[in-house]
């Protein structure tokens, strides 16, 4: 609970013993997570990453693509006529789309750990909007029987709502990955660093000046006022002349020395670790081959969004269905788009079910996005040219 980990750190309202602001647990409160390489590392400078992002608007994107649908359990029948499969599957409030609140909750929980939204409900306790709450002002809490629930900020005060009233998306542990992640995206963003101070110097490293004789403090700053003045920034790379038998010697290891391209290939191998994402979906494609490619998107979904589709799923569940209902209907998200990547594949696949008669005509259709036809709701095969009728 941050609310409670930020009092204890400033030692109000509790026995425990007061956490100093310079401990790295204080400074985590405040989205600020130190490093070893002396990066503070949040959201923000986060995204600066090219990485992150790509890893982040990914993952939230595609889950934010993917329909989501409200089924009966025996029949396998939409339920579009309930309440929640408007919220799930249309819009969440009249500014939001259902596409986006799950893009913007998923955002939040890659970010910051979790993501929520408050169901605003009718006189009745029928589900009817999803608003989005800002990471920073929802507090979890949890009663004495470990029953959750939670203190959302408000302009003028706290509000207790229970858990059935916030729908929760909550990152692997409660910690996102970025804080997870936050040494190699700290170092990522310090190789951004040093390859950005290389080319300001005109892709010249430091150095120092050697002369053959002892110079004052005063002529050691002249010759250093001179030297940037005529080789730094956009005028580095020049020729040199240097009197009086100086000598000029580079400090800095070219990129080559330290195997910089490497270094950060690896950098994007292990942010892909990181956020549990296939590192060629990130663009690090050394290790991807034609074959392999094939497969990148079953990988991306067995790997990376059926814990979050799974999540999802419970989480409007939780939230828009009573338990009677749960046992009766449930939430599922619809990837037959995403987990079809070969069309001839998938029209050998439908024939087969259809032959075997798993699926009717018009079931075939919809899942080709076409609408039904008339005679199409029978499982015989149409690839016999006799029927029971002829037969007999």
């Amino acid at each position: 609970m941050a609310f409670q980990k930020l009092k204890n750190a400033l030692g109000f309202g509790t026995e425990q013993k007061a956490l100093p602001l310079t401990d790295p647990d204080a400074l985590a409160l405040f989205g600020a997570v130190p490093t070893s390489s002396g990066l503070s590392i949040g959201p923000s400078n986060a995204m600066r990453v090219p990485a992150v992002a790509c890893a982040v608007s990914l993952i939230s994107e595609t889950i934010g693509a993917l329909p989501v649908k409200f089924y009966d359990r025996d029949s396998k029948e939409a339920l579009a006529d309930h309440p929640a499969y408007r919220l799930v599957h249309d819009e969440a409030n009249e500014w939001t789309s259902a596409a986006e609140l799950r893009e913007k909750l998923t955002t939040d929980a890659l970010l910051h750990g979790a993501g929520h939204a408050q169901v605003i409900r009718l006189n009745d306790g029928t589900p009817y909007e999803l608003h989005r709450l800002e990471p920073g002002k929802v507090q979890p809490n949890f009663e004495a029987d470990g029953e959750p629930f939670y203190l959302v900020s408000t302009e003028n005060s706290q509000v207790r709502m229970s858990y059935r009233d916030v729908l929760r998306i909550e990152a692997f542990g409660g910690v996102s990955p970025v804080t997870l992640g936050r040494e190699a995206i700290a170092l990522a963003l310090s190789f951004e660093n040093h390859i950005g101070g290389i080319f300001a110097n005109g892709g010249r490293p430091s150095g120092v000046i050697k002369a053959q004789k002892i110079m004052d403090v005063e002529a050691k700053k002249k010759v250093a006022s001179s030297w940037f003045a005529t080789h730094g920034g956009s005028k580095a790379g020049g020729t040199a002349i240097l009197d009086e038998g100086m000598d000029y010697t580079p400090l800095s290891m070219t990129l080559a020395d330290t195997q910089f391209s490497e270094n950060r290939l690896e950098q994007i191998r292990e942010i892909a670790r990181a956020f549990n994402i296939p590192a060629a979906m990130l663009g690090e494609l050394s290790r991807a081959t034609w074959s392999n490619l094939e497969q990148l998107n079953r990988q991306f979904y067995d790997m990376t969004l059926k814990p979050w589709l799974t999540d999802w799923s419970w989480a409007y569940a939780r939230c828009l269905l009573t338990p009677e209902e749960r046992k009766a209907a449930f939430f599922e998200a619809v990837t037959d788009d995403l987990l079809t990547t070969d069309t001839a594949a998938r029209a050998v696949a439908l024939g087969q079910y259809r032959s075997m008669g798993v699926i009717t005509a018009n079931e075939g259709r919809a899942k080709l996005n076409l609408p039904p036809r008339e005679g199409g709701d029978t499982l015989e095969n149409p690839y016999t040219t006799t029927s029971k009728e002829q037969a007999a």
